[in-house]
């Protein structure tokens, strides 16, 4: 992938040691350039195996943020020192209401991203910020 023009990544807020942080104007290209640092970043901190799966929460949880919110998003990844175990994933945006997860029938084109991140994450939550919500999921890191 080629890198990023300025105008797709609003700002790199940290990309030190094990923390990394971005954010995105609230535009389609989002998702496509999120998934992209998201798996640069896994790949320079050597967990490639965790990039796909990553990539994809991280995809799901910006397009929700773009469907419902207006604003800046944001991304953080976070290796914990004292979980070296977990990659903890956030997924920032300005819409203070948590997102709600629903039952999608077998027809429905959307509405299914909130479970994949439940089923495909060790643990997952909400928690409100100062202006407007963080949804998080955590990763294990095979030993």
């Amino acid at each position: 992938m080629g890198a990023l023009r300025a105008w797709e990544v609003i700002g790199v807020i940290d990309t030190e040691d094990d923390c990394a942080e971005w954010t995105f104007p609230a535009e389609p290209g989002a998702v496509r350039n999120a998934r992209a640092v998201v798996r640069d970043q896994l790949r320079t901190w050597q967990l490639d195996c965790l990039a796909d799966m990553a990539a994809l929460l991280v995809s799901e949880l910006v397009t929700n943020s773009l469907r419902h919110a207006t604003g800046p998003i944001g991304v953080r990844l976070l290796r914990r020192g004292g979980e070296p175990d977990a990659l903890l994933v956030e997924v920032s945006d300005p819409l203070p209401d948590p997102p709600r997860e629903r039952a999608a029938d077998v027809d429905d084109e959307s509405g299914r991203g909130l479970q994949l991140v439940a089923r495909s994450s060790r643990r997952w939550g909400t928690r409100p910020g100062e202006t407007g919500k963080t949804v998080w999921f955590e990763l294990a890191v095979p030993g």
